[in-house]
């Protein structure tokens, strides 16, 4: 009798279900779309309620034709670092403020003052910054104190979907050290950081491992979503982390690479990597005993959807005709300008950006524009910006750790161009494997199973996973980015400045 394992991916633009048999065939994959209000600048939220819809309506399709008795667990990923206030009921107080949002720069100045850069980053593992849950449930405690007081659980997106299908509040490792409340040392909440902070901890939901078993769907949840009443539910984790299994990044010595609206590096090791800097930052990993040091940039994906709906109008319109997709047009004209596309530079902080500048006030730029300079070099030269930025954080992991190829993942590695420009600014062999966009369901789906006892280990996902294509760097390219990196180090610095006083008009 064949078994499954269902898998949903809360992202940022939408729902992602993904349902496997425990032999790691994907069966089927459906995805369900919501929206993002963007606003005030910098502003980002969600509705929780547009979540639960995104996983019942999934849910529901994805069980055609399958017996639901069949489904052995259930399990999520979900973005990360998000402020989600609900009361005793599980209800929301408000729209959840998320991963993008960088609204609490004073917030973020006021842990600084009471506790500093350097200490608390020893604790979490991450740096001070708007991004976070913290300083989101900071901000809602100094601008909305109606709603702070009346909070029960503050939870992040698959948080939520584990309440709506069990009535446990519970967040995982990997989550817990995306809020800056977790010390990474010990996976606990930080009773340093919360009472300096004046946080009430009892809001903070039970912190367990990825692999635990909230409970079982409860007979509300199994009428709305059409899955068997007491269907095991897995805790599973953070997308940046459940991404990491789905990539095979399960041990030591392998390294990978997320192209989404966000995009991150990541490797797994013994040990945090506390960077002198603070550029990057760490994870609990999905896998216990593991740390997942990460380096993770606000606008990939979001800096090329930008510039095909805003200069790639054309390309849009002609691909409609063709029934293609507008990216590989945009692909075709990007081959047509050289590696550093005539000295062009495109600065991707389009949502400011965290690592590794984590800076919520920068901006996007073109830099070195002249009259020569083709519609082409525009579109290379917002792919090479992205990479170079990503390029600042692989160059702090390898001071530590040995990384000779990267495993690339996401919705951005379909694009070959891209993949290429990759392998020649990071000088190192880019591997395509055979999923790209339920990678990271694919990580809840092996945790789902490692909870429920399907799997004995994580190192099950080898037999979900192989490499279908290589990139290999083209030398005389990687020379070029050579030349270019310290001038796009030097470019955002630059402007820093100039940044700081733009944020002050509105």
């Amino acid at each position: 009798m064949v078994k499954y394992l269902l898998a949903h991916d809360l992202g940022t633009s939408g729902n992602k279900a993904t349902l496997y048999t425990t032999d790691g065939t994907l069966v089927k994959s459906i995805v369900y779309s919501y929206e993002t209000s963007y606003f005030n600048n910098n502003w980002a939220e969600q509705d929780a309620n547009d979540w639960w819809k995104a996983v019942c309506l999934t849910t529901r399709e994805i069980l055609e034709g399958v017996d639901k008795n069949n489904v052995a667990a259930v399990s999520f990923s979900g973005q990360m670092m998000g402020c989600l206030c609900v009361d005793k009921d599980g209800s929301p107080l408000r729209k959840s403020i998320i991963w993008a949002d960088q609204r609490a720069v004073r917030e973020m100045e006021e842990i600084r003052e009471r506790i500093g850069d350097g200490k608390f980053y020893r604790i979490t593992g991450h740096r001070i910054s708007a991004s976070y849950t913290l300083q989101k449930l900071l901000w809602i405690k100094n601008n909305d104190p109606e709603v702070y007081e009346s909070t029960y659980k503050v939870l992040n997106s698959k948080d939520y979907i584990l309440f709506k299908l069990t009535g446990k509040f519970v967040t995982d490792y990997s989550d817990g050290t995306g809020t800056n409340m977790v010390d990474i040392n010990t996976l606990k909440w930080s009773d340093e950081i919360i009472t300096t902070m004046g946080i009430d901890g009892d809001k903070l939901p039970e912190l367990r491992e990825s692999t635990y078993v909230v409970g079982g769907v409860t007979p509300q949840a199994a009428k709305e979503t059409g899955l068997a009443e007491g269907t095991p539910v897995v805790c599973g984790g953070g997308d940046g982390v459940c991404a990491a299994v789905g990539a095979g990044c399960i041990r030591e010595g392998v390294a990978y690479n997320v192209l989404g609206s966000s995009s991150w590096i990541s490797l797994t090791t013994e040990e945090p990597i506390y960077d002198d800097q603070m550029r990057t930052f760490n994870w609990a990993h999905i896998v216990p005993g593991y740390v997942a040091p990460c380096g993770t940039m606000q606008a990939a994906g979001v800096s090329y959807s930008w510039l095909k709906n805003e200069i790639c109008t054309s390309e849009t319109m002609e691909a409609e005709k063709l029934g293609i997709s507008p990216y590989e047009l945009i692909d075709g004209k990007i081959e047509k300008s050289p590696a550093g596309a005539k000295g062009l530079l495109f600065l991707p902080y389009l949502l400011g950006e965290r690592s590794p500048r984590w800076n919520p006030n920068a901006r996007g730029a073109f830099i070195g524009l002249t009259i020569e300079h083709k519609r082409e070099d525009i579109l290379r030269s917002v792919l090479e910006g992205i990479t170079l930025n990503l390029n600042v954080i692989l160059e702090v992991f390898k001071q530590y750790a040995d990384i000779d190829e990267i495993v690339v993942i996401g919705g951005g590695a379909k694009s070959r161009v891209w993949r290429q420009i990759m392998a020649d600014v990071y000088g190192l062999r880019l591997l395509k494997p055979n999923y790209l966009e339920e990678a990271t369901s694919m990580g809840a789906a092996v945790t789902a199973g490692v909870g429920a006892g399907i799997f004995k280990d994580f190192n099950v996902i080898d037999r979900f996973i192989r490499i279908e294509e290589v990139q290999e760097p083209v030398e005389k390219n990687n020379k070029v980015y050579r030349k270019l990196m310290p001038i796009f180090e030097d470019s955002y610095f630059s402007l820093v400045n100039v940044y700081d006083r733009l944020a002050k008009i509105r």
